[in-house]
């Protein structure tokens, strides 16, 4: 009797722990996906940016430093990094071209500009676009972070080599409030 009761134990775990790897499986699918759905809107503005910069510097010629931060920022090669690379360097890229739209409140030639009005349409089209897959991501990420961090999981989740993923956040300057002084 004791080995019937020992061996449905050892099915239960073992029902469990299957269930679970599923369950991982799973939502680090869901997490990839929304990545890689945000990463699409992420590649557009990695893309127009120059054209922006570009833009702005034969109206802008005494603000260089904004311009050389966007486009050191902007040098790297976008298929190369890593996950957590695209998401520091697009948090570093939001600040500065934040900083490159209140330098432009001082070029009202520019802001004129046919060219430079469709590429901030584009530019603020993409930025809505950012921030709604930068939602779902973030809530898929939640939901994986969870399952991973809660106990009993966090011990499985270790032995199956999953951990915890990033979330894209606001960095502290993007929360500052942007100064225009005139």
């Amino acid at each position: 009797m004791l080995i019937y009761i020992i061996i449905g134990i050892v099915v239960l775990i073992l029902l469990y722990v299957m269930a679970l790897y599923n369950g991982l499986v799973k939502i680090n699918n869901k997490v990839q996906e929304a990545f890689s759905t945000m990463d699409v809107y992420l590649k557009k503005r990695w893309d127009l940016i120059p054209n922006l910069v570009e833009t702005v510097k034969g109206y802008a010629k005494h603000e260089e430093g904004t311009l050389e931060n966007i486009v050191k920022l902007r040098s790297g090669a976008y298929d190369g990094m890593s996950d957590e690379e695209k998401i520091k360097t697009n948090e570093a890229l939001s600040s500065n071209i934040g900083k490159l739209m209140v330098l432009v409140e001082n070029y009202p030639d520019l802001k004129a500009s046919d060219n430079f009005r469709d590429l901030t349409n584009q530019l603020s089209k993409i930025e809505d676009e950012i921030a709604s897959s930068r939602k779902y991501y973030n809530g898929t990420v939640k939901l994986f972070n969870d399952k991973v961090q809660v106990f009993p999981n966090n011990i499985f989740a270790s032995m199956f080599g999953y951990t915890t993923k990033t979330m894209f956040e606001t960095s502290a300057v993007e929360r500052e409030n942007v100064q225009v002084k005139f």
